[in-house]
Formats: structure tokens, C-alpha cells, sequence
């Protein structure tokens, strides 16, 4: 039933400022805190960004401080990851992750789409 779908990954150069999607559905939306994750082979999954359901608070990592913005469309079922001045060091898949806990926790992720920065 929920489904999410990132989507805006690809090959960007150092300094590119690529915006990625979370496409959701199968849940209300608008009720729901929204993460944005990333994971690089060999290492753990980093949560790098979370945002309320309102999309009136916002907690960022410290490696992508200032450097990030997540944001959302709760009339679209979107939240997105504004990323600035992309490093190599923040190649990584990244992926849109909902967090349940009335049933327990129930922890979803998307398929992920990946983000190359090189030149």
C-alpha cells in the first residue's frame, strides 16, 4: 500500500545543485514526518534530513547543513532534497523514508535513486 518513489538522482558535477523527489502514496501524507536518507557501499544508511508533517520544522545532519534544504507538498504527496553545491563526497544512493509507529513501527523506504558527483 505505500508506496514511495524517488527520483531526480544522476551524474551532476562538483558544485551542481540537483533536486531530488519523494513521490508518496498509500498513506495520508500530510500526517506523516517525511526522512531523506543516504548510503554509500561499505557504509551505514545516514539519515541526512527530516521534516514535520506541516513542513514546519526541519533537522538536518551536520555534514549537509547549509548545504541541503528538504521541504514539502502535502497537496502533491512530494517532499523533496534540495541539494547545493554537490562534493564528490556526497555521492550516495538516496532514499525517502516514512516512519509508522501506530501499528508498531513500520519503517518504509523507496527504491532509492543514485547521485554521482564527479567531474
Amino acid at each position: 500500500q505505500v508506496q514511495l518513489v524517488e527520483s531526480g538522482g544522476g551524474l551532476v558535477q562538483p558544485g551542481g545543485s540537483p533536486r531530488l523527489s519523494c513521490a508518496a502514496s498509500g498513506f495520508t501524507f500530510s500526517s506523516y514526518a517525511m526522512n531523506w536518507y543516504r548510503q554509500v557501499p561499505g557504509k551505514e544508511r545516514e539519515l541526512v534530513a527530516t521534516i514535520t508533517s506541516t513542513g514546519g520544522s526541519t533537522i538536518y545532519s551536520d555534514s549537509v547543513k547549509g548545504q541541503f534544504t528538504i521541504y514539502r507538498d502535502n497537496a502533491r504527496n512530494t517532499v523533496y532534497l534540495q541539494m547545493n553545491s554537490l562534493k564528490p563526497e556526497d555521492t550516495a544512493v538516496y532514499y525517502c523514508n516514512l516512519i509508522q509507529r501506530q501499528w508498531g513501527i513500520r519503517n518504509y523506504w523507496g527504491q532509492g535513486t543514485q547521485v554521482t558527483v564527479s567531474s
